[in-house]
This record gives C-alpha cells, sequence and structure tokens, in this order.
C-alpha cells in the first residue's frame, strides 16, 4: 500500500479511537513487528488499540474498505512468526481489552476479553477456588492461546486450549460479528465453529470475547524430579503411570545438556541424566497412594534418583528450573537467536523421535537441548543459532526439516503447539493433505480479499484465485 494511502487510513482510524489508539509511531510499529521467535523483523504499518467489540469491528471494517491486512497481536510471545505482519497492515493490539467480564463458578465457566493474560486469570480465579489449566510456560494472552491452540505441561491432564473454549465471539473480516459456541457442557448442534476457529492464528478473524472452562483447585499438589539411566527408561516410564491409571497432572522430559543448563541457571546440583519432572494432584488419601504407585513404577525402571517436593516453595523451585530453560539457554548464549522446534509424535513413537534428534543436533554440532511434555508426545529442541554464520543458520534449517520429517513419516505432526505461522506453513501440504484444499477453501469463504494475517498458516492465494 503507498504511503499516502496508509497516511488517509491512519487518520480514519484516528477518528474512530482518537490519536493516542491509532499510530505510525516507528518504535510502536517495530514491537508490533516481531515475536519471540527467529524470524525475520518487519515493523507494522499502523498499530491500533481498540477497547470494544465495536471498535475492533470498526477497524476491520475501515480496513476491508481500504483492503489493507488485519494482524491480531496480544504479547507477541509466538514462535513461528504469527504476528509479523509481512504484507504490511493494521495490527490489533488487544492489551487494553484486558478485562475477566464474567466468572460463572457453579458453571465452571469464566468469560474474558482477549488481552487477559492467563496469569491475570489465574490470581483473580484463585480468589473463587478455582484455575484456568492451559499453562504454555509464557504468560501468554487468553486469546493468543486460543488463536494458537496453545497447551503446555498440564496437557497430560486437562487437554490443550481447544478442549477449554466454550464460545467465541469473533469479528470476521468484513466486520460482522458471531458467536461460536454457547455455555452449554456439550452440543450435537451445527458445526463444531469452536473447533475451526481455536487455532486458525488469525487468518478466519478477530477473537474480542472467550468463554472458557475452568477447574477446582485441588486439594493437594505434589511434584517430583526423577532422573533415569536413558531417554527410553524416563519415556517407558511415562507410559507405565500413564497405563496404570495414576492420573497424573504434569510430566516433563529435560535431556542431559539440558539438566546442566537447568544447574548453570538456577544454581542447582542436579544428576545431570534424562530428567522427569512430575506433578501429582487430589485428595490427601489419593495423592499418598499415587505417589506410593509411582515410586514402585519408576524403581523397576532403573530411576536412580527420585525426589518429592510438598511445599508450594519446593514445588515453584522445581517447575521454575523447567520453565526457565529457554531464558537460561538465552542468557547462557549472549549474540545468538533462540530457536525452538516442535513437534509431536505418537508416544510409542517418541523415544526413538528424542534419539534422533539428540544425534541429528550432535552431528550437526549445534548448541541445543531436549524437553518435551512426554505425557503427550510433544518434544522441542532449544537451539542458540548464531544468525550471523550462513552455514549454521542452514543447518539449523536443515535440523527442523530433519525433525519433522521424522515426525510426519510416523503419523505425528510438524507442530503440537507453537503453531504454524510462517516457520511450519511449507509443511501443510505433506501433513494434511487433500484436508489442505479443504481449511483453503475455509479460509476463502470467510476471507475472500485475504486479508486476515495474511501469509500464516495458509499457503499464498493463486493469481486466478
Amino acid at each position: 500500500m503507498a504511503v499516502q494511502s496508509t497516511g488517509l487510513v491512519l487518520e480514519e482510524l484516528k477518528e474512530l479511537l482518537g490519536a493516542e489508539r491509532a499510530t505510525s509511531n516507528e518504535t510502536v510499529r517495530d514491537l508490533h513487528g516481531r515475536d519471540e521467535s527467529y524470524h525475520a523483523v518487519r515493523p507494522a504499518d499502523i498499530v491500533v488499540f481498540p477497547k470494544t467489540t465495536e471498535e475492533v469491528s470498526a477497524v476491520v471494517k475501515a480496513a476491508a474498505k481500504h483492503r489493507m491486512p488485519i494482524i491480531p497481536f496480544g504479547l507477541g510471545s509466538s514462535l513461528e512468526g504469527h504476528v509479523i505482519p509481512y504484507e504490511g497492515g493494521i495490527t490489533i493490539d488487544f492489551s487494553l481489552m484486558n478485562k475477566i467480564l464474567e466468572i460463572r463458578e457453579n458453571d465452571f465457566l469464566v468469560r474474558v476479553q482477549p488481552g487477559v493474560t492467563r496469569t491475570q486469570l489465574n490470581k483473580e480465579l484463585k480468589k473463587r477456588g478455582l484455575f484456568f489449566s492451559v499453562d504454555p510456560g509464557a504468560d501468554a494472552t487468553i486469546g493468543g492461546m486460543a488463536a494458537t491452540n496453545a497447551s503446555g505441561t498440564t496437557t497430560v491432564k486437562y487437554g490443550v486450549m481447544r478442549d477449554q473454549v466454550r464460545d467465541i465471539e469473533v469479528v470476521l473480516a468484513d466486520g460482522s460479528v458471531i458467536h461460536t459456541g454457547s455455555l452449554a457442557a456439550k452440543s450435537a448442534s451445527g458445526l463444531h465453529l469452536n473447533g475451526l476457529f481455536v487455532g486458525s492464528e488469525g487468518t478466519l478473524g478477530c477473537f474480542t470475547e472467550l468463554t472458557l472452562r475452568v477447574y477446582g483447585i485441588p486439594e493437594q499438589i505434589a511434584a517430583a524430579r526423577a532422573s533415569f539411566p536413558t531417554i527410553d527408561d524416563a519415556v517407558t516410564a511415562v507410559v507405565s503411570i500413564q497405563q496404570a491409571g495414576v492420573p497424573i497432572s504434569r510430566v516433563e522430559l529435560v535431556d542431559e545438556p539440558s539438566m546442566q543448563q537447568v544447574n548453570r541457571h538456577a544454581g542447582t546440583d542436579y544428576p545431570v541424566k534424562p530428567t522427569l519432572f512430575l506433578e501429582f494432584s487430589g485428595n490427601e488419601a489419593g495423592l499418598r497412594q499415587d505417589i506410593e504407585f509411582t515410586e514402585e513404577i519408576v524403581a523397576d525402571l532403573g530411576c536412580d534418583n527420585l525426589e518429592f517436593e510438598m511445599d508450594q516453595e519446593g514445588m515453584n523451585r522445581l517447575w521454575e528450573a523447567r520453565h526457565h530453560l529457554a531464558y537460561s539457554y538465552i542468557h547462557s548464549h549472549p549474540g545468538r537467536k533462540m530457536m525452538v522446534t516442535d513437534v509431536c509424535v505418537p508416544i510409542s513413537e517418541l523415544a526413538g523421535a528424542v534419539h534422533h534428534a539428540r544425534e541429528t543436533v550432535d552431528n550437526m554440532g549445534l548448541i541445543g537441548g531436549i524437553t518435551g511434555h512426554v505425557g503427550d508426545g510433544n518434544f522441542h529442541i532449544i537451539l542458540m543459532i548464531d544468525m550471523d554464520n550462513p552455514e549454521e543458520v542452514l543447518k539449523s534449517e536443515e535440523l527442523n526439516e530433519a525433525i519433522v520429517s521424522y515426525a510426519l513419516d510416523r503419523n505425528g505432526t510438524c507442530t503440537g503447539e507453537h503453531g504454524v505461522g510462517v516457520g511450519k506453513r511449507k509443511y501443510q501440504a505433506r501433513e494434511h493433505g487433500a484436508a489442505l484444499a479443504v481449511m483453503e477453501t475455509i479460509k476463502r469463504a470467510l476471507d475472500p480479499e485475504n486479508l486476515m494475517n495474511p501469509g500464516k498458516l495458509f499457503s499464498p492465494p493463486k493469481e486466478d484465485a
């Protein structure tokens, strides 16, 4: 779009929102042209800060009139370039739409605006004895988490973001507003629009309200750390725990290089071996039984160091070590950029996938560690790349290709939780086959001008489309 046209659109948006909430300030544009990924920065053309659904609708209608792209923006914590406006346009920052609108305790539901963060929501829910389950590690916004179908450490027990969403208020590409669900726990009526919009990465519309399922805070929680001689032993322990029916809340795998990183960053002296971080929850009697059963299972599989944390301080220390792993890599390798891979395989394939990943990293001479949500077959490689070294950048791309190919060859997926964005778009045809054409048909039906976060998730439209 020409600069003159951008100026005209900006003036129109200033009339809608006021000069303070519609800007082309260079610093603001730059902040909205990046996320936490390694993908190249591209500043937004215009950034707006709406406060209501009506204002979002008005902005989208203005964008549609001028055929200008719309890019929804939460906190920019995404890892595959989802919010980077490579085709220019208007970035809608939802930070001012951060109200918790309604808590329905008896229905175990909460209704929020998209700019509410996970920590903000749980702080308020805790007053009612409730909590929101999805924990991706970053303090992301609820809107962004829904857009990427976020998951994380608690998925093994509670499920992914898609499992928590009852209803979404969505502003479509023409500025119209719809709701995708209801407050009912189940429905046999119509197509499942919640499932369609959750994970759509801003390509089908802008989320302005979300109604979510929440849970009662467990009576008691315990955490544990268990180290094993091999990755195989650790993964087998997870499968055995699940087969035994132990209702484990979290189970995370951290490999040897990453345990070294944990010790260096957190000042701990944990054994440098493949390690599981676990969490159990329930009533006192049930929790005691689960812990005893788990102790027996891991002992049979060669666990040589098992330690439990029962008090809140100890549990916080344990999980902070896991959650801060990525940042510990960043702080230990100044001048390098973090690249995080993300694939998911059937649990029966997980040990082999992790072995393959570790060997590939080592053979390529790259700096990186492996961690994963082993209860659901999802794992990551945290790579620290010198972006000024073309050979190293190429190797990192080859590594990503190798890891994704291994997962897809075993009927896994190219991304378990980070999403597609621009980084995983090239794998969509291989993973989905003819189903990708169905997805693209839905995209064209809802967004015929390809204005909603263009260039993400889907292939670029054909010239004759």
